[in-house]
């Protein structure tokens, strides 16, 4: 592989010192337009390209964002593209980890964008992240943070994210009102913030309409399809056995709906179901299932726009949290009354 070219080459091939073609390159007022011009088209005969790095830590500014994400599934990658998108027109690179819902992996991560000089972070957090030390690292810096999808607690930061708790209401509200009365939740995590606020919507909604909430019908688990297909073959089993079911996700409303076909069930006669994020495969299943839909490439694009007039603001003090609206989508699953 060729040696890249240096300053140091362009300096010997015209007999000049280093001092002297740095300033040529930088368009220093005190060297002759004799020299710039010899400087430049030496410069260019040897493909000689500055130091992104030595630039880096002398204007302190990289163009580059680290991003930080649990998993690069299709409602976290669409957020990813929206934010590269805007960073994309704004001239700024994007940088890319997932944890894996990891909070060891998420600290490693974080640490290795440190050392590559990132301008700033955007998050969402791992749903095993409950301290927050390896983020305050980047507020030690001087560096603008911004989460989305999920608020970092004890971090003074912009947030932008979906209203979950309408969210919850929304599809709980709407099972109510298709003649369902014993709605089982399959939630996420405990610790995990927009878990609790779906959660909280559902509950709103019975209260709302005077339903009682059975405990044994509120499931935390992982947000995992195997988890969910176990969770509901338990519920079914169960002599008060629920007449609809919502989750928190898709993929655990995948899960749901195999086994409730095992069991025998159909839907939306026997059984509602509705999911979590409207994933496209969901109107490609028979039946088709029902789901709230966020806006998930608006949330990323928000998230970037905030970040990048931080990074060139004085002024950081202004900290809002951006709430985006759900909607509702109503296939098959749940939809047994003209609406």
């Amino acid at each position: 592989m060729k040696k890249q070219s240096t300053i140091k080459d362009i300096a010997k091939r015209l007999n000049i010192s280093i001092s002297t073609v740095s300033r040529a390159l930088k368009n220093a007022p005190d060297v002759s337009n004799e020299t710039k011009n010899a400087v430049m088209s030496v410069a260019e005969e040897l493909h000689y390209q500055p130091n992104r790095l030595a630039v880096s830590f002398r204007v302190k500014q990289t163009n580059t964002i680290g991003v930080i994400v649990p998993n690069l599934d299709y409602v976290l990658s669409t957020m990813v593209k929206g934010i590269d998108e805007v960073a994309l027109e704004a001239g700024y690179t994007v940088m890319v980890c997932q944890s894996n819902e990891s909070f060891g992996r998420e600290v490693l991560n974080t640490s290795r964008m440190l050392q590559s000089l990132v301008d700033g972070l955007i998050i969402s957090v791992s749903s095993e992240t409950k301290t927050f030390d390896h983020i305050k690292k980047f507020v030690e810096r001087d560096l603008p943070i911004v989460a989305f999808d999920r608020i970092v607690p004890e971090i003074i930061a912009p947030n932008v994210i979906l209203d979950n708790e309408y969210a919850g209401y929304l599809a709980t509200e709407h099972l109510i009102e298709q003649g369902y009365k014993n709605i089982a939740i399959l939630a996420g995590p405990k610790n995990l913030g927009i878990s609790n606020a779906r959660m909280d919507g559902y509950l709103k909604a019975h209260k709302e309409n005077n339903l009682k909430v059975d405990q044994k019908n509120i499931i935390h688990c992982d947000f995992n399809q195997d988890y969910a297909y176990f969770a509901t073959k338990e519920l079914l089993k169960s002599k008060n056995r629920p007449d609809a079911i919502f989750t928190i996700s898709d993929r655990m409303a995948i899960g749901a709906m195999i086994a409730i076909k095992e069991r025998g069930l159909k839907m939306p006669t026997d059984i509602g179901l509705i999911g979590f994020n409207n994933e496209p495969m969901l109107s490609l299943l028979t039946p088709t299932i029902s789901s709230i839909e966020q806006p998930m490439f608006e949330i990323g694009k928000m998230a970037a726009k905030i970040f990048i007039e931080r990074l060139h603001s004085e002024d950081n003090s202004n900290v809002t949290t951006e709430i985006l609206k759900p909607r509702l989508i109503i296939r098959e699953s749940s939809k047994r009354k003209m609406i």
